[in-house]
């Protein structure tokens, strides 16, 4: 099912270049299965027109308040009614300032103000002064204050030719804010520390030895704890994947990489799980140059030495974060698992068959702990993720840190 199925969004639009943005996120937020009502300020029909939005919405553009199509000429009050979100993107300094002090002056404004409980999601975008100034960072506590759920600005290039904060998100990364805004918040305020594709250990310059994995199920994960409301690390092998949006990813190649930036991050952790298909052994007598081939295509002679077992070493930490692993198998998936988990020391461990699972879309997990093994439905991987998510919530323990929020 669309991420944003059945879900009906107020798009408001003010004066800024950032308008630009906003065909795509429309045309994305509708394949995502929204129902989308453009509202648009008159400075922000400078810089696109309504005839675009209305094209690409299939449905009326509203720009004055005093629009007769409404029946009872009230779009300020009808638009909202049923809404499950309203969205100001580009959102200006002018605006914000607005919306903190409740004035309306025209439709935008005016139909923010008597939008009763619908939730209002708000995009900056302006030059970096403007962001920095004081009277706009006075707005945004205020706005924060008020339940506004404030979206990025991020940085970067921006029109007027400086470089910093202000620029508004791509299209991409809001409508990733706002499916994610959808999902329930069983993480907020906790940090969660994962691993996700697989090791790749060197033979030499240009031979590794490594593991199958596409890193989906882990990036999957990523971004259903992020969604939850997580600070999220993901300590990532080689994959082709994009990190998901809002969560920092670390790099690594090896398996002692992998273990020395988990270990980095361990003690800030309220929560781990071990996705990653780490590779048992390493090439102890691994070359500096490229090896060659020997007369007859003898093969090299390659010595192995075990790898660390990150999960267990994170596991046996005290005090440690809440740890969870995953047991990829071909055979005799339940007992394997079950004495996986035993032999690591965790409390929940996740199973599934390997020859399923690979570069799939789609995964059945089954879930093992000390209550036995109960298996997920056959879903696509995010939402198996999330079923995921839900599960290590009810499970790990809130601590008196987890209970206060921490700053961004």
């Amino acid at each position: 099912m669309p991420e944003l199925a059945q879900k009906r969004i107020v798009l408001g639009l003010t004066g800024g270049i950032a308008c630009y943005k906003m065909a795509e996120f429309l045309r994305r937020a509708q394949e995502q299965g929204a129902t989308v009502d453009v509202v648009m300020t008159e400075a922000a029909t400078q810089f696109i027109t309504p005839l675009t939005m209305q094209a690409l919405s299939g449905r009326p553009v509203y720009v004055s308040t005093w629009d007769n199509r409404v029946p009872n000429n009230m779009a300020h009050i009808n638009l909202t009614r049923g809404a499950d979100a309203i969205l100001i993107a580009p959102a200006s300094t002018d605006f914000m300032a607005k919306l903190a002090h409740g004035l309306a002056d025209d439709l935008l404004s005016t139909l923010c103000v008597a939008k009763g409980n619908c939730p209002l999601l708000v995009a900056p975008a302006m030059n970096r002064e403007m962001w920095l100034h004081p009277a706009t960072l006075r707005n945004v506590i205020q706005l924060k204050a008020d339940g506004v759920r404030i979206l990025g600005p991020g940085e970067g290039d921006q029109a007027c030719g400086e470089v910093g904060s202000g620029r508004m998100l791509e299209a991409e990364q809001l409508l990733s804010e706002l499916i994610a805004f959808f999902q329930p918040k069983v993480l907020a305020g906790r940090r969660v520390l994962i691993t996700a594709g697989p090791t790749s250990e060197k033979i030499d310059p240009v031979r590794v030895i490594t593991n199958r994995s596409s890193g989906k199920m882990g990036y999957a994960i990523a971004q259903a704890a992020r969604e939850a409301g997580a600070q999220v690390v993901l300590v990532s092998g080689p994959t082709a994947l994009d990190a998901p949006y809002g969560v920092n990813r670390v790099n690594v190649e090896s398996a002692a990489q992998m273990q020395a930036a988990v270990m980095a991050e361990a003690r800030q952790a309220d929560i781990f799980i071990a996705v990653a298909a780490v590779a048992d052994w390493h090439v102890a007598n691994a070359s500096d140059s490229k090896l060659k081939k020997k007369a007859g295509g003898q093969p090299p002679e390659l010595q192995f030495s075990a790898n660390p077992d990150i999960l267990a070493d994170v596991a046996q930490m005290t005090p440690g974060p809440f740890c969870v692993g995953f047991a990829a198998e071909t055979e005799n998936l339940h007992e394997n698992a079950e004495a996986k988990r035993q032999r690591k020391g965790v409390s929940l461990l996740v199973g599934n068959l390997a020859q399923q699972a690979m570069n799939a879309d789609t995964t059945e997990l089954i879930l093992f702990d000390t209550q036995g093994a109960r298996a997920l439905p056959a879903l696509p991987k995010l939402d198996a993720a999330r079923r995921l998510i839900q599960e290590i919530a009810s499970q790990a323990p809130l601590t008196t840190a987890d209970a206060t929020p921490r700053m961004t």
